[in-house]
């Protein structure tokens, strides 16, 4: 009996393209398409279908794990949900700063509306605008 040669597992984007080719088959069957499997010493195929999934949730750029932060320790997930404090401050913390690689000093302009505040980064060409105006006036 001929031995099948064993496909190299895919990944990234060839491996979301391969699924989206086979969307008519089963999950089992896209995963054994796309490598994930292995052959027992009897012949039998195994597909392995946690790291076909981790795979996929990988190439989709999903993080389920949180990021160590560089202290080692874990922080706050962001819950995309904020209070007024007791002193009427909102605080918005570090996990959502992190999540948008803001560094110390990073300004932003403050609009309000009935019910929102929105908040929009000023960048190096709005502090050039801004400058501007300030030696103008």
């Amino acid at each position: 009996m001929a031995k099948a040669k064993k496909i190299e597992p895919l990944t990234g984007e060839d491996l979301l393209k391969k699924v989206k080719e086979l969307e008519n088959l089963s999950k089992e069957e896209k995963a054994k398409q796309c490598g994930y499997y292995t052959v027992t010493k009897n012949g039998i195929e195994r597909v392995n279908m946690m790291k076909f999934l981790n795979a996929l949730i990988d190439a989709e750029g999903i993080q389920l794990d949180s990021a160590p932060s560089a202290n080692g320790r874990g922080g706050r997930s962001a819950s995309y949900r904020i209070s007024v404090q007791s002193n009427g401050n909102l605080l918005i913390g570090s996990a959502y700063t992190k999540q948008m690689n803001l560094k110390p000093g990073d300004e932003f302009i403050i609009t309000l509306g009935k019910k929102h505040i929105r908040l929009r980064q000023i960048d190096t060409e709005d502090k050039e605008d801004s400058e501007a105006l300030e030696t103008v006036a």
